[in-house]
């Protein structure tokens, strides 16, 4: 029996494979499935399995699944499309007996009015009503999300949003991808739901004092209005549908809606989380 590790191509994927063969998971017994799956060619050296799947071929999710005890459904980063999507491997899961199923989703994805909290919300319906074991790790914002931010600023000296004084208690990539090993290696997680945040919040200044450590030079933090961002975003080059959405991720961000700090991701992982600035200069 196998763990399964859907979306290994991915930046988290990869990292939740590499943590699984760090807590001693025989290579043989990990499979890494993804699309470009070429990438993945240094784990098939190391003895890991690596299986082509896409969303859109339920053959191919088939095929990924068999013999699979548990596997991490990593969400998929097409948003509008992600629910059919993700409603195909849950199928699968279904038809190959699986023992358990995790699925990274947003936080509080049932009750937030997060932007991209409809389409997690829905897979996490579809999840409940197929009757497998699940755990939900609802992972809150990435401190990688941000590394546009510091680019910018090493032109610019500034970090530009319409966040106001909103907070986000992010942590690294490789925090969530070991509290995912952690629930696919371990007992006990069946039926859970993880509220998966960093250990402190932080604000705009900060960020920009982070980037300043990181970059070499001051960056200070510019706070404009969600119009000025917008037309900001717009005058950069970025579509209309894009930069609506960016301004309305900051406006979750500004009304707190990643601002809590649960302690979860702590307790899964068995350490604290990645401090901001850490974060920042080992994605760099």
């Amino acid at each position: 029996m196998s763990v399964v590790v859907i979306g290994a191509t991915g930046h988290l994927g990869r990292l939740v494979v590499e943590n699984l063969l760090e807590r001693g998971v025989p290579a043989a017994q990990v499979v890494a499935v993804g699309r470009r799956t070429e990438s993945l060619a240094d784990l098939a050296g190391r003895g890991v399995q690596v299986r082509r799947a896409d969303f859109a071929d339920r053959a191919s999710l088939d095929e990924a699944l068999r013999g699979a005890e548990s596997v991490l459904l990593v969400s998929g980063s097409e948003v509008g499309r992600r629910v059919a999507q993700h409603a195909q491997v849950i199928d699968a899961a279904v038809a190959a007996g699986v023992r358990h199923l995790v699925y990274t989703s947003a936080p509080h994805a049932d009750t937030a009015p997060l932007i991209l909290a409809p389409e997690h919300k829905a897979t996490e319906e579809l999840i409940r009503a197929s009757g497998l074991p699940f755990t939900f790790l609802r992972n809150s914002w990435y401190t990688e999300n941000y590394l546009g931010d510091l680019q910018l600023a090493r032109t610019t000296g500034e970090v530009v949003s319409s966040v106001g004084a909103g907070r986000v208690a992010s942590a690294s990539r490789a925090d969530y991808a070991a509290a995912a090993a952690a629930v696919l290696t371990g007992t006990g997680h069946d039926g859970s739901v993880y509220e998966l945040s960093g250990d402190t919040s932080w604000d705009f200044a900060d960020l920009a004092a982070a980037i300043s450590q990181v970059i070499g030079r001051d960056v200070v933090y510019r706070s404009v209005t969600p119009d000025e961002r917008l037309t900001g975003l717009l005058a950069a080059g970025l579509d209309e549908g894009t930069a609506q959405f960016v301004v309305a991720l900051e406006g979750n961000t500004r009304d707190g809606l990643l601002a809590e700090t649960t302690g979860e991701l702590t307790r899964l992982i068995g350490r604290p989380t990645t401090p901001l600035v850490d974060g920042l200069r080992a994605a760099v």
